[in-house]
């Protein structure tokens, strides 16, 4: 193999291994071109390119295919002048594929890179067998360099001997294409035979069975007919219908097929032209999938986009409307504010501080120091009740997501059954209700904690204790929700004296400096947990996404081994 047939191997390797990556997931419109195009590029590549590539001197296969009734066994059978393949009135026929070669031959068929999904079974004809298998058969009839290979029913009622027909067809040097006076003009053959023609591959066209007298009408339509598909230089072999001597049809009406046949392989030099036609036509036509490909897979990278910018979108609105939450007052409605009230006093301390009344550190500190059973209550029931309105917040959010992902995926077909099976995972209401009340103690346990760490000086700690850390704690999350945005009318004046007395309250232990930096601790924490507790509901969507198996490195990979490939193949074949 040469240099540059060695490049080109290696090129065309890669390009495989890069196709055999992409998956086409999404019901999108152009998934089944794409993944089609995919699948038949790397069968070609394993079947015929890659074989043919380090091989150029191979044997010919030539396959014999068609529609069914169409004779192809009965052809085979007499171009041998023996039964080396099974024909019959029954269809399908042809189940297992027969290869017929020549003994010198044996070693590249049973054990050469041609049709490597095929096992190799030997002997002479038998039973149909499996479309997993290809049965080889030595017969002397045949010159050394060509085999010849029967194949299944192009238009088979059996889907798998269908394609595995069009697999054969694609791993052959050149076709023997076979139809009949009553079948020529069907449509599925000339699908087929305008692949042909796309491949540049050598061919051939025997119209079998041609009633007596029916040749001149018949054989002019169907010379028409390839010309307008581009196969007018493909030799066309006509044969009578007439009765079969022991199943064989008159040696006379095979030789010049059988000529024409021996004539492309009679030498090395002419086996490996009719090898490079067929090699470049179907690299050229492999090739040019690329755009198709592409795109497809674009496509799918597109949908998946949309399905992971909607789940994006969805969660971080519910962070956003968290955080909205968190700064706007809005907190500070109902209970929370009412339970602070009778905590703090804060009405009372309202009006003091408008009246301008001094020592406002030493009288707040003073309703806390010796406190009562009453403002021990107070202080548990507004945790609480901050409790129970951050666990409300913290629900809805996250079901606000999961509502908004389920609609916008919905929209499309893959998604609305991706939507479905992450729905069938995510945690039901209760079980994220707890984990929202436990996140809340959490959040809370470590405001605590951040207060006893900031009060880690003899005085301060002094002044925490004679409050209360309990207290202190309440004071400085209710500071954290007292911004009045989203307040109006008596509320405001409401909200902002509870501002005043929770921040008064707090800069009496720790000073104005630790109190924005606590703050911002306490609101960064608190947004920290929740973005984990989003995520808990977030992940079986994430997980639908990922099982997708959709990568834009994927596509820049068959990209680039696409171009590669090309450029390896224009310095080699094209």
């Amino acid at each position: 193999m040469s240099e540059a047939a060695t490049r080109l191997t290696e090129a065309l390797s890669e390009l495989r291994d890069a196709l055999t990556t992409l998956a086409f997931p999404i019901a999108a419109s152009r998934r089944d071109e794409g993944q089609d195009a995919a699948a038949d590029s790397i069968m070609q590549l394993d079947d015929y390119v890659i074989p043919r590539l380090h091989r150029i001197d191979a044997p010919l296969l030539a396959v014999v295919g068609g529609s069914t009734g169409s004779g192809k066994s009965t052809i085979v059978n007499s171009l041998m002048g023996e039964g080396v393949t099974r024909a019959s009135a029954l269809r399908p026929t042809t189940r297992r594929p027969v290869l017929v070669h020549a003994p010198a031959d044996a070693e590249w068929f049973e054990h050469g890179p041609v049709l490597p999904g095929l096992a190799r079974v030997t002997g002479s004809a038998g039973e149909p067998g499996s479309v997993t298998e290809v049965q080889l058969v030595s017969s002397r009839s045949l010159p050394q360099g060509l085999a010849i290979l029967d194949s299944p029913d192009i238009d088979s009622v059996v889907a798998e001997n269908r394609m595995l027909a069009a697999e054969l067809l694609g791993a052959a040097d050149l076709w023997v294409f076979v139809t009949t006076a009553a079948r020529y003009a069907d449509a599925i053959p000339w699908a087929l035979l305008d692949q042909a023609a796309e491949r540049n591959i050598v061919l051939a066209v025997v119209l079998n069975r041609v009633p007596n007298g029916a040749a001149g009408e018949v054989r002019p339509d169907l010379v028409r007919r390839l010309e307008e598909h581009g196969l007018g230089a493909a030799p066309l072999f006509v044969i009578a219908e007439q009765s079969k001597t022991g199943g064989l049809l008159p040696p006379a009406d095979m030789s010049p097929l059988r000529g024409w046949l021996e004539g492309l392989s009679e030498d090395a030099r002419a086996r490996e032209s009719v090898a490079r036609q067929t090699l470049a036509g179907a690299l050229t036509a492999l090739l040019e999938r690329e755009d198709v490909v592409v795109g497809a897979y674009t496509q799918q990278l597109e949908v998946c986009g949309h399905l992971s910018g909607a789940l994006n979108d969805a969660f971080a609105e519910a962070s956003r409307s968290i955080a909205v939450s968190m700064r706007d007052g809005s907190l500070l409605r109902g209970e929370v504010l009412q339970r602070w009230q009778e905590m703090a006093g804060a009405g009372e301390f309202t009006r003091r501080i408008e009246s301008g009344v001094s020592g406002i550190r030493d009288r707040i500190a003073s309703f806390f120091t010796g406190r009562t059973a009453t403002t021990v209550r107070s202080t548990r029931q507004a945790g609480e009740a901050i409790e129970d309105t951050l666990t409300s917040l913290l629900v809805s959010a996250a079901t606000n997501a999961i509502h908004s992902t389920s609609a916008a995926w919905e929209e499309t077909t893959t998604g609305a059954g991706m939507a479905l099976a992450a729905n069938g995972h995510v945690r039901g209401e209760t079980e994220r209700r707890e984990d929202a009340a436990r996140v809340v103690r959490e959040w809370q346990r470590g405001v605590v904690a951040l207060l006893e760490e900031e009060g880690e000086g003899k005085r301060v700690t002094a002044r925490l204790l004679s409050l209360g850390v309990n207290a202190t704690g309440v004071a400085l999350m209710i500071l954290l929700f007292s911004q009045t945005a989203g307040l109006t009318g008596g509320e405001v004046a409401i909200a902002g004296g509870t501002a005043v007395v929770a921040q008064r309250l707090l800069e009496t232990v720790f000073g104005d400096d630790a109190v924005r930096r606590l703050t911002r601790s306490a609101r960064s924490r608190l947004m920290a947990l929740a973005e984990e507790f989003l995520g808990r509901d977030r992940d079986p969507f994430e997980a639908e996404v990922e099982r997708l198996n959709l990568s834009e490195g994927e596509l820049t990979n068959v990209t680039e081994s696409f171009e590669a490939a090309s450029i390896a193949a224009r310095k080699e074949l094209i």
